[in-house]
């Protein structure tokens, strides 16, 4: 018999007796279901079967961790399901793209094409195979004997991957005989997924998910076509320079065409700076170029590579950053916690934001503001602007898309710009990329080299990141003239050279070390490469350092 202590009360289960028939002991306890377990530390599986003494917590759909797993399943049991109704010898590849709000972007390469009947019957067997409740079974296989399994099934990405694989084995989950590889946990059974929808998308197909709020509940899916079609161009880019998943990355890695490859990315996000600039000289009148988006994205970095593009076509740009708009910090806002709210808009002082670019619009003289982040207050330290014929201001703030920000202004000065770090590499065909994880480990990087902030801080401080981009951010992201996908495919090599020593930085006992251990595992995919020809003008350059800019 081992002890268990949960919830402080020690019990004693037979050895052999599996955390999935635990956690029904307590799931009625907790409001939501209970996905994984953490076994002293280490977080565990509910296929797992108690070995020894130890404490046990659970982990439910409202965990980050929880989540993710839920997706995954839903994930393995999507591409089961196409294979069961489309069958493997018509099937070339089931890739699982990227995130669209709740939906998760499928693409079946497959001929005859997809249609809408077909995602009509993958559906009804997925549901079927929630209502069978069948296992799925996790099992380590030699290197060779896993690769040999992915063949025969056509997922030569995940063959392809495992050629860089260290250890001399992988584990391998099976659903009714098929078998698959994904990178982190995942649920014990079909039954678990109950909360899903599939919808015919853009040639492809749309799997809807719960978030992670509210895990038994799917909200009505809001297209959003431009985030869509810049992440399709941005896998076109992917696919165009032979580099569509990790695998492909590694391969040119050690096939030394690295220094070729950096350059060809370099050169496509040139370009498209370029014909953002061409646009905003085209529509004529444009006083006002505003760009927002999510953390870590390079929006600084950008505005200074636009405002070179802009010069080109005889404009003089001057850079603003809406946060030299802050209330002071008396009058800033509180979240629920007490803590200050920097992230709202009533943090921005909009009435004067407003006024000032009125005035400058009208041609009169302006002094803007600095804020002063030590004491808390706006100064005036004569930063005097007047605009001329070709003067353009760019002004960059997470509030830049809400129309509140610049309601005070003619809509034809105006040019919007969402800029965000789209991921559109996979680890493999079904082991997509999160856009946050890019996101979060430049944050890392960046936070430990100009603020002296640990990784452990960053961590901590990224869901209430995430949760202010929710609200302020996203839901005006379709508002935007343009979008600007910030990614570099070669910049996760870069970066895990930085990042890496500072994860491998927080303990075991800590909360962040689970996120901190995924991101660590996450970066086992990749090989390292040298910094040293990243360009010094590159929007990497302003998280690892460098920089031709001051950033």
């Amino acid at each position: 018999m081992a002890k268990i202590i949960i919830n402080g009360v020690e019990k004693e289960y037979r050895e052999g007796t599996s955390y999935e028939a635990i956690a029904n002991e307590y799931q009625a306890e907790y409001g939501n279901m209970i996905a994984l377990v953490l076994e002293d530390y280490k977080i565990r599986e509910l296929i797992k079967t108690v070995q020894k003494d130890c404490r046990l917590s659970f982990l439910t759909l409202k965990d980050s961790i929880g989540h993710k797993t839920y997706v995954r399943t839903a994930t393995m049991m999507l591409v089961k399901a196409v294979y069961d109704v489309l069958g493997a010898d018509v099937v070339e590849k089931v890739k699982v793209e990227f995130a669209i709000g709740q939906g998760y972007y499928c693409e079946v390469k497959m001929e005859p094409k997809l249609t809408a009947g077909m995602v009509s019957q993958i559906s009804d067997r997925m549901k079927e195979l929630v209502s069978l409740d069948l296992p799925i079974t996790k099992k380590s296989y030699p290197l060779d004997e896993a690769r040999a399994i992915f063949r025969k099934y056509k997922m030569l990405d995940k063959e392809k991957l495992f050629r860089f694989r260290r250890s001399s084995s992988v584990n391998v989950y099976c659903l009714d005989g098929f078998y698959d590889y994904y990178y982190g946990y995942m649920l014990p059974s079909t039954g678990y997924v109950k909360y899903f929808d599939l919808t015919y998308y853009e040639d492809g197909i749309l799997l809807l998910l719960p978030n992670m709020a509210q895990p038994d509940k799917i909200d009505y899916f809001e297209p959003r076509e431009k985030l869509f079609h810049t992440l399709k161009t941005s896998s076109l880019w992917g696919e165009m320079v032979g580099i569509d998943s990790v695998g492909d990355l590694n391969e040119a890695i050690c096939g030394g065409g690295m220094n070729d490859m950096i350059l060809v990315q370099e050169a496509l996000l040139e370009r498209r700076i370029g014909e953002i600039a061409r646009n905003i000289v085209n529509k004529g009148n444009v006083k006002f170029v505003l760009i927002a988006g999510p953390s870590s994205s390079g929006k600084t970095t950008f505005s200074h590579r636009l405002s070179i593009q802009l010069r080109t076509y005889g404009k003089k740009p001057h850079p603003i950053a809406l946060d030299d708009y802050f209330v002071d910090r008396e009058k800033t806002p509180r979240d629920e916690n007490g803590d200050y709210n920097f992230e709202c808009l009533e943090a921005i002082d909009l009435e004067l934001f407003n006024g000032d670019m009125k005035r400058l619009l009208n041609g009169e003289e302006v002094e803007l503001p600095s804020f002063n982040f030590k004491t808390g207050k706006r100064e005036y330290r004569g930063n005097v602007k007047k605009l001329g014929e070709e003067d353009i201001l760019v002004i960059e703030g997470i509030h830049g898309l809400n129309p509140k920000t610049t309601q005070a202004l003619p809509d034809e000065s105006k040019f919007k710009i969402y800029i965000s770090a789209l991921t559109s590499m996979n680890i493999d065909e079904h082991n997509r990329i999160p856009t946050t994880d890019g996101r979060l480990l430049r944050r890392i990087v960046r936070d430990a080299r100009t603020r002296g902030a640990s990784a452990k801080r960053t961590i901590a401080m990224w869901p209430s990141v995430r949760r202010g981009e929710e609200v302020y951010i996203f839901p005006f992201q379709e508002g935007a003239d343009e979008m600007f996908n910030s990614v570099m495919i070669y910049e996760l090599s870069v970066l895990k050279q930085y990042a890496e020593p500072l994860l491998f930085g927080i303990g075991q006992e800590e909360p962040e070390y689970h996120e901190a251990k995924r991101l660590l595992k996450f970066l086992e995919y990749f090989l390292g490469i040298d910094s040293e020809n990243v360009p010094r003008n590159s929007i990497c350059r302003e998280f690892i350092g460098g920089s031709s800019f001051p950033v």
